[in-house]
């Protein structure tokens, strides 16, 4: 297992479907990602309060940082979080969750410059502008999330 070769700080993700509306979710993370400790494993630390980022959503959180990292190692540190309680589902925060993570490996330069148009909810420093739309790139990494599990 490849580990994180830099550190990749102020990455955030911000899910947003609809809103407010019938069969939305949204999510709202913010982490720093960092090489892996000596033994080589990912690690997940939550600084966030559960006011915020909901302790129930936490196994969520990191099945997606998993699944976006893709079996790289990293140290990750949730630095911030956001819930919005009507549309609060597992599937926002696996999806934010991976999408940070597959951020952190684009800013790390593990994955190609081109893959940050697919990662519609992600931002992190030195991305040069958020994509504004769906990209058909986006599909693979939504089939995953959605396959990993239910709602």
């Amino acid at each position: 297992m490849t580990g994180l070769p830099v550190p990749v700080r102020g990455v955030s993700a911000r899910v947003v479907m609809n809103k407010g509306g019938c069969g939305g979710y949204c999510a709202h993370l913010a982490a720093d990602f960092e090489p892996p400790g000596p033994d080589g494993r990912t690690e997940l630390v939550n600084l966030v309060p559960d006011k915020r980022l909901p302790a129930e959503f936490l196994p969520a959180v990191r099945a997606g940082i998993e699944l976006g990292l893709d079996g790289v190692a990293a140290a990750v540190l949730l630095t911030d979080g956001g819930v919005y309680e009507a549309d609060a589902w597992d599937i926002g925060y696996r999806t934010a969750g991976a999408e940070a993570a597959r951020a952190a490996l684009v800013a790390a330069g593990l994955r190609p410059a081109e893959e940050a148009d697919a990662l519609r909810w992600a931002t992190w420093p030195g991305r040069l502008r958020p994509w504004p739309g769906h990209n058909s790139r986006s599909e693979e990494l939504y089939g995953r999330i959605r396959r990993a599990g239910p709602r």
